[in-house]
């Protein structure tokens, strides 16, 4: 895990130098920090959805302006994406001697990511200090925590159980978002929007079970 981290730092602060030789007030290179709330859901095959979950993510922006209105952007963020399913019979917590019919657990899932996105963002011209944009790109996720609740008929059989070695370490997922950048100073700019993150690869990697987790951010950041 620390190689993993250590490769992504040493590929953005890479990245970061050669940006930086661009020109003009919207060219070349844009570092700035997050920290904001994330609302996740997840939908297994075998079972149903169970309603939103908080989570939390902060970190590192980056926007590689290419243009007036165009950029690439990314960062460096701890994403948490949680979610409550109910699902029909999970490995391994089913247990055929006290359940010998189909049953349905409820679980919660507790999952913490690095999260490198690669997206396009589109800019308006200004209006006044204001530039809105619209965003669409790829979300790469790396597990580094996982944790889960479960529960049967209302009793709980399991808190914060570490699943790590049933839980598929990378995540794929759509990144589709729009929102705001407002200017307060020469070099300062806050930014605010929402995020629509569709994860579309498999989160679990115990044997007949495929689900799926997604989050709506609700974005807040500071470029410098």
């Amino acid at each position: 895990m620390k190689q993993i981290v250590a490769a992504l730092l040493l590929t953005f602060l890479t990245a970061t130098a050669f940006a930086q030789q661009g020109s003009g007030p919207y060219y070349g290179f844009r570092l700035g920090l997050t920290a904001h709330p994330t609302f996740g859901w997840a939908k297994p095959e075998n079972g149903k959805g169970n309603g939103f979950s908080l989570g939390f993510a902060y970190g590192l922006l980056a926007d590689f302006n290419f243009a007036e209105n165009y950029s690439l952007a990314t960062g460096l963020t701890i994403t948490s994406i949680n979610g409550k399913t109910s699902e029909i019979n999970p490995i391994p917590y089913y247990d055929a001697a006290a359940y010998p019919n189909p049953t349905l657990y409820d679980l919660k899932y507790k999952m913490q990511y690095i999260e490198v996105p690669l997206t396009l963002k589109l800019k308006t011209d200004k209006i006044g200090d204001v530039r809105w944009y619209g965003q669409f790109g790829l979300s790469n996720g790396f597990n580094i925590s996982a944790r889960q609740d479960v529960a049967v008929a209302g009793k709980t059989i399991v808190k914060d159980q570490h699943i790590k070695k049933d839980t598929n370490f990378y995540r794929a997922g759509l990144i589709i978002g729009a929102g705001l950048e407002y200017d307060v100073a020469k070099n300062t700019s806050v930014t605010t929007g929402l995020t629509f993150n569709n994860g579309f690869t498999d989160i679990s990697s115990a044997p007949g079970r495929n689900t799926r987790n997604h989050y709506v951010g609700l974005n807040f950041g500071v470029f410098f």
